[in-house]
Formats: structure tokens, C-alpha cells, sequence
């Protein structure tokens, strides 16, 4: 092959190569263009619709600030306990011979519950007690013959002893043998059974449960900063999952005598009265005790603030001109101080006063001021102490 046939097909090549190169850079530009104009009609749509929606006026439930008496509370979660309670059980080893109680009896105090079995202690008991009265016997006699010089004083002194040893023994076995006997030793209601008669109880075997439910006892926990604020006597006011259209009124009875080193909690006792023994010992239940002087504050729905990492803020109507100089309504955003809330209401320290409208419903649809109607035919609800749906 010669340089003329070489430079031939190198001729042939060159128009090839470029015809290619062009085919690809009209593709890349086909390519590009239909890029930039998907992303021209899609940014179009969007300000399209965003135009659409911020034409429209949404519609907003709105609610008057109020300026109501707030009375500081501190809330726990307390435990119930009775006010009396023991479970019950017998001193000494033995076999159930008698029970006189069913589960869930109320019992006075003094009342017999359960008998152990007896066994010989009646026999004991009898032999025990003839010896002691021929020890009375005896004394008596050698006191006559004492009298007549016919027996020592020492004789005298030794009949002395042994007839007080003698009742000694009857009294030691009077007692063993009540120990066989279980009473009730105050008033209140018997828990479930757990013996039966026949069955043999090792001594301190728990026979049942006995609770004193009336007032019922309430112990919770408090942050120590609390103790300049809640004293013995105030109003204690309790509420139960088990019940929750009730609310149980009582009074703070008592304060640890210490803070607890650990958690820095202070033990608060309040009493409940508990008539119809609804409360039982063990219960979890909340607890308000009310403390300090009741303030004026300015109170709105809670539905009325949006809280946000950045701070609350709530929604203000305001009248304005608009463009053409007719009245509308806008609303302002406004961060707000939020105190203590109660209910569905929320008190407010510091950004709106008494009186200001706020947005409670459609905030989710506003920005810094845009233009309203108001359609307050559903309100959220602006209970201090509302009661749950489902009850």
C-alpha cells in the first residue's frame, strides 16, 4: 500500500467522523432544550396555582381574648393508700379449723375472722388452772396455820410464789391459745381469700388483706420550690381514670418532714374523704392542689396557638383598606408569652391583650397578612375542665 491509497481513505474518514460529531451535538441541544422547557411549564403550573390559591380567601374561625381568674395549681400524679391497712395473719403455726369472713366483707373492729385448730390447749389450760387453784388452796391454808404458829413464814412466802407462777402459766396459756384466734383489729373491708380451711399456716402466713378505705390517704410528690407555695389544710382536688366525670375533694394533711436527697421532691399526704369506698388503695390518680393568689390573665382556645421551635405565635385580625379602599380583614402573625393552660384554654403573659381576635381554626392556610373571612359557625371548644369524647 502506497502513500497515495493511505491518504485516500484518511479523505474518505474525515467526513464521516464530523457528519457524527454534528448528529450528537444536535442531540444534546434537542435534549437540553426539552429540559429547560419542561422545567419553563412546571414553574409556570406552580405560580399558577400558588396565584390560584392565594386568590382565594380562605375562611377562618376566630374567638375573642378574654381577660378570667387563673388560680395557680400544682399538679402530680399520687398514689392511693389507705388510712388504715394491714394484711392480716395469725402469730402462731397451725391448722385452719373455722373462717368467719367472706372476700370483699366490711368488718368491724374486734371481729373474729379465723380459728386455728384448738388441738389439746382447753386440756392444758384446765390442768394448769387446777393447779393453780390448789396453790390458792394451800395458801390460804398455811396462811390459817401461820396465824396459829403452826407453820414458818417461809412456808407461807413459798406457797406465795408458786400459786403466782401457777397463774402465770394459765395466763401464758390463755394467750397461746388466743393467738389461735384471728380478729380484726380495726374497722374496714376484707380483701380476696387466699386460705381454706384444713389448709396448715406457717406463722405470718398472710390470712387477707384488711383496708380502712374512709378517708382514703393520697401521697405524690412535689418539685421542692413548691413548699413556699402549699401548706397543710389547702384544697386538694383528685380525679381517677376509673371515674371520669368525678373529681374527689380533700385536704393537704401533711408534708415530709425532709427533701428527698436524690430526686429533690418533696412528699405531700393529702386525705380523701371516700364514703362509698370508690378509691382503693394502690390507685394512680391526679392530683391539683391550688396555690398562691388566684390573677387576672388574658386567656384564648389553645387550638389558637401554633407552637414552633422558633417561639408561639397566634394569629391577630386587624381591619385595613385594601387596593381599591374597601374594608377587609387581615390577620398578623404575633409571638406570645404562654403561661400555665387548663382545659382547652391557654392563659397568655405577654403579646396579645384582652379583646384581640385570634384565628382558632384555618391558621394552616395564613401567612403574615393575608386577607379573611370569618365563618364562626364550628368552634373548637374553650373548656377550662373538659370532659373526654368517649365518656
Amino acid at each position: 500500500m502506497n502513500d497515495t491509497t493511505v491518504l485516500a481513505r484518511t479523505t474518505e474518514r474525515r467526513p464521516r467522523t464530523w457528519l457524527r460529531m454534528t448528529l450528537m451535538l444536535l442531540l444534546v441541544a434537542l435534549l437540553a432544550a426539552g429540559l429547560y422547557g419542561f422545567q419553563q411549564f412546571k414553574s409556570g403550573m406552580i405560580k399558577q396555582i400558588v396565584t390560584q390559591i392565594r386568590s382565594e380567601v380562605p375562611v377562618v374561625a376566630t374567638a375573642k381574648a378574654s381577660m378570667q381568674e387563673w388560680q395557680p395549681r400544682q399538679t402530680a400524679v399520687g398514689s392511693a393508700r389507705a388510712s388504715k391497712g394491714a394484711d392480716l395473719a395469725a402469730e402462731i403455726a397451725g391448722v385452719v379449723d373455722q373462717i368467719d369472713f367472706e372476700s370483699g366483707q366490711d368488718v368491724a373492729a374486734g371481729t373474729v375472722l379465723l380459728r386455728l385448730r384448738p388441738n389439746d390447749d382447753d386440756a392444758k389450760l384446765a390442768q394448769l388452772q387446777a393447779s393453780a387453784d390448789i396453790g390458792a388452796v394451800t395458801l390460804l391454808r398455811d396462811q390459817r396455820q401461820l396465824a396459829a404458829h403452826g407453820v414458818a413464814q417461809a412456808t407461807v412466802d413459798t406457797d406465795a410464789a408458786n400459786l403466782k407462777v401457777a397463774r402465770a402459766q394459765v395466763a401464758a396459756q390463755q394467750a397461746i391459745m388466743a393467738e389461735k384466734i384471728v380478729r380484726a383489729p380495726f374497722a374496714g373491708r376484707l380483701g380476696v381469700r387466699p386460705v381454706d380451711v384444713g389448709q396448715f399456716l406457717s406463722a405470718g402466713t398472710m390470712i387477707v388483706t384488711l383496708q380502712q378505705l374512709d378517708p382514703m390517704f393520697v401521697d405524690f410528690y412535689l418539685p421542692q420550690q413548691a413548699l413556699g407555695q402549699i401548706a397543710v389544710g389547702q384544697k386538694a382536688e383528685v380525679t381517677a381514670d376509673a371515674y371520669p366525670k368525678q373529681t374527689f375533694v380533700g385536704v393537704v394533711s401533711s408534708l415530709n418532714s425532709k427533701i428527698d436527697s436524690s430526686s429533690r421532691m418533696l412528699q405531700v399526704r393529702a386525705s380523701i374523704p371516700n364514703p362509698d369506698g370508690k378509691l382503693l388503695p394502690g390507685m394512680y390518680l391526679g392530683v391539683s392542689v391550688a396555690s398562691g393568689q388566684a390573677q387576672s390573665l388574658v386567656t384564648i382556645p389553645l387550638a389558637a396557638v401554633a407552637f414552633n421551635p422558633y417561639g408561639s405565635l397566634v394569629y391577630v385580625l386587624h381591619n385595613e383598606k385594601d387596593a381599591q379602599g374597601k374594608d377587609q380583614q387581615v390577620v398578623k402573625q404575633q409571638f406570645v408569652t404562654t403561661g400555665e393552660s387548663r382545659g382547652d384554654q391557654v392563659s397568655i403573659l405577654k403579646g396579645i391583650n384582652a379583646n384581640d381576635e385570634v384565628v382558632t381554626a384555618g391558621q394552616l392556610k395564613l401567612h403574615n397578612g393575608s386577607a379573611v373571612k370569618i365563618d364562626n359557625a364550628v368552634q373548637p371548644t374553650d373548656n377550662p375542665a373538659p370532659v373526654p369524647r368517649d365518656q
